[in-house]
């Protein structure tokens, strides 16, 4: 845990970002990254693409955090993958002082078949584990509203309890703007014996086309009384943001107050709007 927080002087929170594709976007994050590392965070994320597609992109990033004096997490897909070629990545990441992995199935990229030797993120979460020990702290992703391809409610559970099983330490959700979705997640895990720390993710919003199209892809429910009202707006940006901030404050305000370990914000690489919700947060 990073100093700060482990001496009470803030409520834990985590930062998302993903590989920039520019130079421009490179220099962006940069200045973002510096703005929230303000509100000492435990850990910074980055994400990884379909089929490993932004590796490179990934682990540079991470690189950067890292020399930056802040924990890093890789984001780690299997599918696509080979034992070897996952064993040759924890090496990698161990050597860059990685030590905390978010382990995913992931997606194939478009036009690829089935492949690799992974079928399940439980499958890596077992492995990771038998090959390195608790050289890494592993997250996993949890759905709150469940995920979008899971055959039903009680089938995601299952395979969100087989993850905990194979060994991860932690998870972190899907965003949601529905806390009850959360609660009873967490309360159905822990009866069915997945009692690991369950972190929500928290997506400030920013634009409502770009959290439409994010929430149908992902299946994450925007209720319809915030899909009304953001329609309502129109293209008034001002308003979006400012009503995004109440409802998002608001949302981060139920949960801390319930007792979550921690709040874990997708920042779309972006400062203003998670500075502005942990500053209305006390954080």
């Amino acid at each position: 845990m990073n100093a700060a927080n482990a001496q009470g002087t803030g409520f834990p929170v985590s930062f998302e970002f993903f590989p920039p594709k520019t130079p421009e976007g490179a220099d962006k994050l940069r200045v973002a990254r510096q703005q929230l590392y303000a509100l000492h965070p435990d850990f910074c994320s980055v994400t990884y693409g379909a089929g490993g597609s932004t590796q490179e992109g990934t682990f540079g990033t991470v690189r950067e955090i890292l020399a930056e004096g802040v924990g890093a997490a890789s984001h780690f897909s299997c599918i696509g993958a080979t034992r070897q070629s996952v064993r040759e990545q924890l090496a990698t990441l161990k050597a860059m002082g990685v030590k905390r992995l978010v382990a995913l199935r992931g997606d194939l990229p478009s036009g690829y078949g089935a492949g690799g030797e992974f079928q399940y993120a439980s499958d890596l979460v077992a492995f990771i584990r038998a090959e390195t020990g608790r050289d890494f702290h592993i997250e996993v992703a949890a759905y709150p509203e469940v995920h979008p391809q899971a055959r039903s409610p009680e089938a995601d559970l299952k395979a969100y309890v087989a993850k905990v099983q194979a060994g991860a330490d932690s998870a972190i959700t899907q965003y949601f703007y529905n806390s009850d979705a959360y609660f009873r997640f967490v309360e159905d895990t822990q009866r069915l014996g997945a009692d690991v720390p369950v972190v929500p993710g928290i997506m400030p919003i920013g634009s409502s086309t770009q959290l439409m199209r994010f929430s149908d892809a992902c299946g994450a429910e925007i209720p319809r009384w915030i899909r009304l009202r953001l329609q309502g707006f129109g293209d008034d940006t001002a308003s979006i943001k400012a009503f995004g901030l109440d409802v998002v404050t608001d949302l981060c305000d139920q949960l801390r107050s319930a007792g979550v370990p921690a709040l874990h914000f997708y920042t779309m690489n972006q400062s203003a709007a998670t500075l502005e919700i942990c500053r209305r947060l006390g954080i």
